[in-house]
Parts: C-alpha cells; sequence; structure tokens
C-alpha cells in the first residue's frame, strides 16, 4: 500500500517523547485523528510497528526505521505494535 505524502512546506512544530511497546499511549493504540491542518511524521527508532488506516480505504503498513509513516490531517488510524520497538511522533503544519 501507498503511503501519503507529506507536503513540501510542511515543517516540524512538536514531537513527542519516545515511546516502547510499554510505553505506548492507549491513545495511540486505538482510533484517533490529527487536528486539521496537522499532519503527523510517525518515525520507528527500532523494530516495527503497524499503521493502520481506517478510512477511506483501510490498509495496514509497516513501518521500520527504513519506512516513516506519514499522517494525513483529520484521517482515522492507529498503531499496532506486538513485538520490541522505538518510535516517536512528530507533528508538522504547513510553513508560511
Amino acid at each position: 500500500a501507498k503511503m501519503p505524502a507529506l507536503p513540501e512546506d510542511a515543517r516540524p512544530y512538536r514531537r513527542t517523547a519516545t515511546f516502547d511497546a510499554a510505553t505506548l499511549p492507549a491513545g495511540l493504540r486505538g482510533r484517533h485523528t490529527t487536528r486539521e491542518g496537522t499532519w503527523a511524521r510517525i518515525v520507528v527508532l527500532e523494530g516495527a510497528v503497524t499503521y493502520r488506516i481506517l478510512e477511506p480505504t483501510p490498509r495496514d503498513l509497516v513501518l521500520t526505521p527504513a519506512r516513516v509513516g506519514v499522517v494525513e490531517p483529520g484521517v482515522a488510524h492507529q498503531l499496532v505494535g506486538d513485538g520490541p520497538f522505538a518510535l516517536f511522533v512528530e507533528f508538522c503544519r504547513r510553513g508560511d
């Protein structure tokens, strides 16, 4: 499945702590969205997680240190991680 594209003028403005299998918040494991105008990059530092896009067409993308996940504004998604992993999420918005 094809990864959504991050706009070229998207700039990071905030990032989360680094999470692992024990500390990944329940909110990221369940269905959630970013705010309007906010993209996110899911950066896996080690291991792998499944980035499940829930709409409009459900699809699973496996994220690894070599494959960053891109979340589009308002699109419902969730993270599924069973094995060991480490990741952070970086939030971006379009530059002026």
